[in-house]
């Protein structure tokens, strides 16, 4: 029984969770611990008198060697390093090519904490400048954690530091220019573990949304990873999960096809765009007049595949009616006049929705495409053949 409630079998260790990420196409980030206690041991989260059990600093050069020895393993060469050696004899003969390493996670960020946490990020950018380090700001979107996490990566220059948070529908709506204030220079992003609190179909479409705003400071949020991926039905602690199981079948959530849209479809320079909503549209079910915020629920991305030369529109629509867009590609020339369209749609309450539908449809340098209520698409425009 772990800190969080639950058991686990602690099955899935460092060599199986690196062939797990090389087999689905993934980057690993594996995050170590750097010699204090998880915040919620000793009287819970975020109480500043609690106390914080932490290695001795006397010690802590056994936890560095540690770091560094995983970073050994994974990507030393087999002929002349004992431990890439090891990972040779377990099956593994090629380097893993590791290059994300995160120390700490959601800590409590006082004096002991910060004593350890510097030894080891000098300790591995010492011996391993080309190991982007992965820092923590806290369980939070804000707080003295969240502050203080800030603080020492601007002042120590760390690469990159990992936010978490679970938020309201209302508070992804309403923070929509989250990243837009964030220094464009200084640290940058990762937003290791995030998500609305629940797995209906008005939380996917509001991660929906927020995807579209991350996407447009992709200059300051490099990576982004979901909450737990993976649940099995009876035995979870935390909700939401990204996909449930059984012994029997597994059940994508409607949160799962937003992130395997956005996640296919990433590209690689984002396209200034607009949208344009008249937030009294009618909705067409009843012909009732509705003010739903459309301005806030009706949003795009537009970015450029940078290997393939596809543009990629991505729409979000989470009002309660049809929504008609307007798309201009007068600015872009050279693309073909069919589209790759995929889409998923549902009702707001919806656990569970069908996969993605796909379909070519018609397009030419500005043309309209109509989504359904409470829907999310990508339309993949292809260059021209020459």
């Amino acid at each position: 029984k772990n800190t969080w409630g639950y058991h686990q079998s602690v099955g899935l260790g460092y060599f199986e969770y690196f062939q797990f990420c090389e087999d689905l196409g993934m980057k690993p980030l594996p995050i170590l611990p750097c010699g204090v206690s998880c915040q919620g041991t000793n009287g819970g989260w975020g109480m500043k008198d609690q106390a914080q059990d932490a290695c001795p600093m006397s010690e802590m050069d056994e936890w560095a060697q540690d770091v560094l020895d995983l970073i050994e393993w994974a990507n030393g060469d087999a002929k002349t390093s004992d431990l890439a050696k090891m990972r040779a004899k377990a099956g593994h003969p090629k380097p893993f090519n590791l290059k994300y390493l995160g120390i700490g996670n959601e800590d409590l960020i006082g004096d002991v904490f910060t004593e350890r946490y510097l030894f080891l990020i000098n300790g591995v950018k010492k011996a391993h400048p080309e190991i982007t380090i992965v820092g923590t700001v806290g369980p939070f979107w804000e707080g003295s954690d969240y502050e203080e996490g800030w603080r020492l990566a601007r002042e120590n220059k760390i690469d990159v530091v990992d936010e978490h948070y679970y938020n309201s529908v209302g508070w992804y709506l309403n923070h929509q220019n989250y990243y837009d204030k964030y220094d464009r220079q200084g640290t940058k992003v990762y937003l290791g573990e995030w998500a609305s609190k629940g797995n209906r179909m008005e939380n996917a479409l509001v991660e929906a949304i927020h995807l579209t705003n991350v996407e447009r400071n992709a200059d300051v949020v490099i990576m982004s990873s979901y909450a737990p991926l993976l649940a099995k039905e009876g035995h979870t602690q935390w909700n939401p999960d990204l996909i449930y199981f059984n012994n029997k079948e597994v059940k994508p959530t409607p949160n799962y096809y937003v992130q395997m849209l956005f996640g296919q479809n990433a590209g690689y320079e984002y396209v200034y765009s607009s949208v344009n909503v008249n937030p009294d549209t009618k909705d067409i079910n009843n012909g009732r007049e509705i003010k739903h915020d459309a301005e806030k629920r009706v949003k795009s991305s537009v970015v450029v595949d940078k290997e393939t030369g596809d543009v990629i529109i991505k729409l979000v629509n989470a009002i309660p009616c049809d929504n008609m867009f307007n798309i201009s590609m007068e600015n872009l020339s050279g693309y073909d006049k069919k589209a790759r369209l995929t889409y998923i749609s549902g009702n707001v309450n919806d656990k569970s929705i069908k996969e993605p539908v796909s379909k070519d449809i018609d397009i030419d340098n500005s043309f309209q495409h109509k989504m359904p209520a409470y829907s999310v698409a990508v339309i993949r425009i292809k260059q021209a053949k020459k």
